[in-house]
């Protein structure tokens, strides 16, 4: 079975940012770089910015803190 290959990126951000990355990370037992992919996804989605190649299921949608499921 064929594998697609990821892309790698490179992104200087303050200490603070950072540490509140990672604080969000460790909090959903993911990595840094799956946190930033869910980011991501989460923000397009909310904004209505295509995500052209990836099913609207591949990341499921996270809530936010006091959010409720319908």
């Amino acid at each position: 079975m064929a594998t697609s290959k990821t892309e790698v990126i490179s992104v200087r951000v303050e200490p603070p940012i950072k540490e509140a990355l990672q604080v969000a990370a460790n909090l959903e037992m993911r990595s840094l770089a799956n946190m930033v992919e869910v980011m991501v996804v989460a923000y397009c989605r909310s904004q209505g910015y295509p995500l052209t190649g990836i099913p609207s299921d591949a990341l499921p949608a996270t809530l936010t803190r006091g959010s409720q499921v319908d």
